[in-house]
């Protein structure tokens, strides 16, 4: 299984993700950079923990599981990612963060009123928990299989470190981290990619091995329900990326300019990793085509398919090197979760209806302990997802379809459309939830067999869970939009307060932020020299790794990453210095006055 090496390499990524949280605590002053670093980040961060956040570990277990089973069809799901980041680069991003808040409900707050931010709150609290969750159940089935340890305690052991660096750590930290595992996730992954297509003859031996049913998508599920999945999945990633609450991922960029950059890093990175993200796994069809051999102790042997594929062709050190990259996605992607849900519970609860008064102190104390308990609570969902017999992509795409997609709705809308009342947030949300009941107590797959004449051929496992899916993503879609909108007609009862309100967070979202008068000084050059630093180390560390007796395409895969990470270090190290010697350079002397001549 794991080597020495391997081990070694995942110590050492411990060990570094301590020292970025207590590194960047000097960034920290108060809850603003504790939320949002002090809206202050730069492009490339921002950029980089909005690609990461929108991912964990499922995507290399769950969604891993399903490229195994059907083909490349789950990448529309990532591509549906990157459109949804691109509509934030056109039109969402510079809107967002010129909400000028520090969480994004204090958003809702201004468009809704101070009902819907409590409501909103105590919605997301539980939602997010949930979440977290089912990224720590899915972090938990690849460690356990890489370890072929008991999976319960995988689950308290992954979680409990993710708990630490989530309490100790601000928002500068998860965002310095996520920098650092996209350098290491993206170049590792690719080289995954390649020796996987090694291992099978390469590419045209790879196309040809697959099952026919991943090449001709209509063979394995009905065209019917196999076009409506993929609309499903586009709406519902462009809801679940473009809606209020995903503010917060551009609340940290220092100004909207910064915003747009952002989103179309993140849009980039979505177009590029999915490509070469799932080739393991359906090299790992060709190569296994039975893993419950391998994985005999799993409940969906698919989803160790990624880990097969590392576990066949990648070298000693690299296998550690990947692991670390994979569990470093969820850490960061539960940081942000429970960072953002702690921000929610302080700024719009305790602030507000517990300690209006409370100082910036009590704030910081308060936001640690509440990290500390949501933590807690999301190890205890863990545990009870990993009892649960339904497979992890069809648990994540489900709960977002049926639960988290009626939440999202109206902070869609109501970034749009400022004629509805303040009630139409939550009573929208309201509507969404007994839908999504209704639709699936109601609209089963059997009720779908029947109305469509299906009894001579029965609806496989999939199709069945794809009509769930899409069952609930496009009817939530039609009955919330329409109750959202037509909420509309009862503009003219609103209350003069109200409507100057609404006007107010209209006109602020289109007024470009202005950094110096709103935030102060910058440090863009702090920004560059730490995380040029930190790359600098972690790629001085894979460097060495090149001392491990390896074959030569290991030995290549080796430098490739660390030259990356080297690369980018450099770059972000000579620009601090460039940006530090400007800011040192004497002013230019103002010119003499012109001396006239009296004639």
């Amino acid at each position: 299984m794991l080597s020495r090496y391997d081990y070694l390499v995942i110590g050492f990524y411990f060990v570094f993700m301590a020292m970025i949280g207590w590194v960047c605590r000097r960034f920290i002053g108060n809850t603003s950079d504790y939320f949002r670093g002090g809206g202050k980040m730069l492009w490339w961060m921002t950029g980089c923990s909005a690609f990461v956040a929108q991912f964990s570990a499922w995507t290399f277990t769950g969604a891993a599981g399903k490229a195994y089973q059907d083909g490349p069809v789950i990448m529309v799901l990532y591509f549906a990612n990157a459109l949804g980041f691109f509509c934030n680069f056109l039109f969402f991003a510079p809107r967002f963060r010129q909400m000028r808040v520090v969480t994004s409900l204090q958003g809702v707050k201004a468009r809704f009123g101070p009902g819907s931010e409590q409501f909103f709150t105590w919605v997301q609290l539980p939602v997010g928990v949930l979440y977290a969750g089912i990224w720590l159940s899915g972090l938990s089935v690849f460690i356990s299989a890489a370890f072929d340890m008991n999976l319960v305690r995988t689950v308290i052991l992954t979680g409990s470190v993710v708990l630490v660096m989530a309490v100790i750590g601000g928002s500068w930290a998860v965002a310095a981290g996520d920098f650092i595992q996209t350098l290491v996730l993206m170049p590792i992954t690719l080289v995954t990619a390649f020796l996987a297509l090694a291992q099978v003859g390469g590419w045209s031996r790879f196309l040809a091995q697959l099952p026919r049913h991943h090449l001709h998508w209509s063979e394995g599920a009905r065209p019917e329900i196999l076009y409506l999945w993929i609309i499903a999945i586009l709406i519902k990633q462009f809801i679940s990326t473009n809606n209020m609450l995903e503010a917060s991922r551009y609340l940290t960029a220092k100004d909207s300019r910064q915003a747009r950059r952002a989103a179309l890093l993140a849009t980039i990175l979505f177009v590029v990793g999915p490509v070469f993200w799932f080739i393991p796994p359906m090299a790992a069809r060709i190569v296994h085509p039975d893993l419950h051999a391998v994985f005999p102790n799993l409940k969906n042997p698919a989803e160790g398919a990624f880990v097969v594929a590392g576990l066949d062709t990648m070298p000693a050190g690299m296998l550690g090197l990947l692991i670390s990259g994979i569990f470093g996605a969820t850490m960061s992607n539960m940081d942000v979760g429970l960072n953002k849900n702690a921000g929610f519970f302080v700024k719009n609860f305790y602030q507000v209806l517990i300690r209006p008064g409370a100082h910036e102190k009590e704030m910081l104390v308060i936001s640690k302990v509440v990290t500390l308990l949501l933590g807690l609570l999301v190890i205890a969902a863990a545990l009870a997802f990993s009892t649960w017999k339904i497979g992890l992509f069809n648990l994540m795409l489900q709960f977002g379809g049926l639960i988290a997609l009626p939440y999202c709705i109206p902070l869609i809308w109501g970034t749009i459309i400022k004629r509805a009342p303040a009630w139409a947030g939550w009573s929208t949300v309201v509507i969404g939830f007994l839908t999504s009941f209704a639709g699936k107590q109601f609209l089963t797959p059997q009720w779908l067999q029947g109305v469509m004449n299906w009894n001579g051929r029965p609806l496989t496992v999939r199709e069945a869970d794809d009509w769930v899916l899409l069952l609930g993503v496009l009817l939530d879609a039609a009955v919330c939009s329409a109750w959202f909108l037509g909420t509309c007609a009862f503009a003219r009862a609103r209350a003069k307060a109200e409507v100057e309100r609404v006007n107010a967070f209209f006109r602020q979202m289109r007024t470009p932020i202005d950094f110096e008068a709103e935030e102060g000084a910058a440090n863009d050059a702090q920004q560059y020299r730490t995380l040029g630093l930190l790359s600098l180390i972690y790629g001085g560390f894979v460097s060495l790794l090149n001392f491990i007796p390896n074959s030569l395409p290991g030995h290549l895969g080796m430098l490739a990453c660390a030259a990356i990470m080297l690369g980018v270090g450099g770059l972000l190290y000579w620009n601090s210095r460039r940006l530090l010697a400007r800011a040192a350079a004497p002013a230019p002397k103002a010119a003499p006055p012109e001396l006239k001549l009296k004639v």
